[in-house]
């Protein structure tokens, strides 16, 4: 099973994600973090965003407002682009963020409204985020 948890994660993976991105990561992998690549494959992409218990959409919500919490900026950058992909609309970024706001915290609001705003225009203008 996991090599076929793997591809059917990795396929995910750069749907949302980006093609360009993910292949990238594969490709740096060194002897010391491969296992991370395989690992966050497989169980992250291949089976929890795989399960037909939430769309897409609302998966890529919940990770803006966890990674907010978690103050992760390089992953929330990743996913804002990525909820951008699952048909997360602008405003709806802008809602998740101003709700972590009362719940995380504002400085932490602030700094993903500044990640998000910078990917949001990037992804406008076409430039691979």
């Amino acid at each position: 099973m996991g090599r076929e948890l793997f591809e059917k994660g990795l396929k995910v993976r750069k749907e949302v994600l980006g093609e360009e991105y993910v292949n990238k990561s594969i490709e740096s992998a060194t002897d010391f973090n491969k296992e991370l690549q395989q690992l966050v494959t497989e169980y992250c992409w291949g089976e929890v965003w795989t399960r037909e218990g939430l769309p897409r959409k609302t998966r890529s919500i919940i990770n803006i407002a966890m990674l907010t919490a978690l103050n992760r900026p390089h992953e929330l950058r990743l996913h804002i682009k990525g909820a951008l992909n699952n048909g997360v609309t602008e405003e709806e970024i802008k809602e998740v963020l101003l709700q972590t706001a009362i719940y995380c915290g504002v400085p932490a609001a602030i700094d993903s409204f500044r990640n998000a705003k910078e990917i949001i225009e990037e992804y406008k203008s076409g430039k691979e985020v």
